[in-house]
């Protein structure tokens, strides 16, 4: 799993020397939000059961983009708060995807230190992703995503013995992958269907952490995650506007949950 995350910042640096800046393409600058029922993100909800608000901001240039993402409780709580950070590159006439996301969830109220980047004490996780996003032959897309540095540990119990802290900050590695399908039905509805998958189980000790019983990054075991499907479509409110809008059966089989969200966007 190192060498996963070694090869996506190195594939990033050489991508980016191939960069040319000679063209007449112009950089997109864009930004939006949506506001959802619930939070939930890969089977697992955060937030508890409060509306969110996400909103995201996006620089996009020749492949290129850079980004920002958040999500905010709208229910009072300090639960369910984030702010990520991400570079993309699609390449391939758009068929493969290589991300950098640097997650953190901030306590809203709380005294937390957004720029600590000591390994041991930092709230940051950075993930690498690569995709496939299908093609006209195979209308399948697939995810492959790790975490490679930052608080990717299990959390440890107050009986937890001082050898043990000493080990929490040992990376997992944890490892997401997500095959997913999408299509145009009748009245312009998309069809998006997912099955996403945890490869880590830190109750098998197979990883640096492995203590039996703690949960890891998308739970306690490996398994099916987050099985579902997302129905979406654009609602007209005038001759001038749409509101684009979505509704998501998600379960997730490992922690035995489900979930129906609804969202718009704008």
């Amino acid at each position: 799993m190192k060498r996963l995350g070694l090869f996506l910042c190195v594939t990033f640096m050489v991508c980016f020397s191939n960069l040319s800046f000679g063209q007449e393409e112009k950089p997109i600058l864009d930004f939006g939000a949506d506001v959802m029922s619930r939070y939930v993100w890969r089977g697992t909800q955060f937030g508890g059961t409060s509306p969110s608000l996400q909103p995201s901001v996006s620089l996009t240039y020749k492949g290129w983009e850079l980004g920002a993402w958040g999500a905010y409780s709208l229910g009072g709580n300090n639960e369910g708060q984030e702010f990520d950070i991400y570079l993309a590159y699609t390449f391939a006439d758009d068929q493969f995807s290589l991300s950098l996301t640097d997650y953190y969830f901030p306590t809203e109220g709380a005294d937390y230190n957004y720029f600590e980047f000591d390994n041991d004490m930092t709230g940051h996780v950075l993930e690498g992703t690569l995709s496939f996003n299908g093609n006209d032959k195979i209308p399948f897309g697939l995810m492959v995503a790790v975490n490679f540095w930052g608080a990717d540990a299990i959390r440890l119990g107050d009986n937890a013995s001082q050898a043990d802290f000493n080990q929490k900050t040992r990376l997992q590695y944890s490892t997401y992958a997500e095959l997913s399908y999408s299509t145009t039905m009748e009245n312009d509805v998309t069809l998006d269907a997912f099955l996403g998958i945890n490869l880590t189980d830190p109750a098998e000790g197979n990883q640096s952490s492995g203590f039996v019983g703690e949960s890891g990054y998308y739970g306690s075991k490996a398994g099916v995650v987050n099985l579902g499907m997302t129905l979406s479509k654009e609602v007209a409110i005038n001759d001038n506007f749409s509101l684009p809008v979505s509704a998501s059966l998600i379960t997730n089989p490992v922690d035995e949950k489900i979930y129906f969200v609804f969202g718009f966007s704008f």
